[in-house]
């Protein structure tokens, strides 16, 4: 995905969150995330690793691996996280890690969610993740249309808009692929992107490191 970009070649990079929590190299993506991205959220499953969020509140799997996560991370991945917040604006741009309403834990996954969280929003552009879903809403009026945005979707910016990128390593809408959005402002367009990288590396190191074998396994099926 990195190659990708850097072939794109974009002025910033914005990451919305999430970094670590069920991945088995946390420290290697603190590291990347922090040289790379130019805006960068913090996450619920960032802050359970740090301790600001209580395991009790994720389920088995997720809680097991923020336990690893947390005894893991080192002294710089944890100065890093430590620094960032759940939300943003850039320039025209509104960035959260959930949702307008409540940045760390909301997920927009319904009508009525993004129809509220638009409602929300001043900005006309509203970027969010949390949910793993890649998602392109629009409300004009109070009409709201879109929905799924699977690969090669592409989006005029114009009027209200709520879109999510999906997720690089843990996608949550069938594609098992990594997920990134490309937006450009100043061409007034979105386009979003998939790629395909070995899963199974990451499923053997996942395995290596004791998580549980079910984060593992639904990296196949991007479920």
């Amino acid at each position: 995905m990195l190659e990708e970009i850097d072939a794109w070649s974009p002025d910033e990079l914005w990451c919305l969150g999430d970094i670590v929590g069920y991945g088995p190299e946390p420290n290697r993506c603190c590291q990347i995330v922090a040289e790379r991205a130019d805006v960068c959220l913090i996450g619920n499953h960032d802050l359970v690793a740090l301790g600001t969020l209580d395991v009790t509140d994720f389920n088995d799997e997720a809680a097991a691996a923020a336990l690893w996560t947390r005894a893991a991370l080192d002294e710089g991945s944890r100065a890093f996280l430590s620094k960032l917040e759940p939300s943003a604006v850039v320039g025209d741009v509104e960035l959260y890690h959930a949702s307008p309403r409540d940045p760390v834990w909301e997920y927009v996954l319904s009508a009525e969610t993004a129809y509220l969280s638009l409602l929300a929003a001043t900005a006309p552009l509203v970027l969010v993740g949390h949910s793993h879903v890649a998602l392109a809403i629009g409300l004009d009026a109070d009409d709201l249309h879109g929905g799924l945005a699977p690969a090669g979707t592409e989006i005029e910016l114009e009027g209200r808009l709520l879109l999510n990128p999906g997720s690089v390593g843990q996608p949550r809408d069938g594609d098992p692929r990594a997920a990134w959005l490309e937006l450009d402002t100043d061409a007034r367009f979105a386009r979003f992107r998939r790629v395909a990288y070995p899963i199974e590396q990451t499923q053997a190191a996942v395995r290596e490191r004791g998580l549980p074998d079910g984060l593992a396994a639904r990296l196949a099926t991007g479920t």
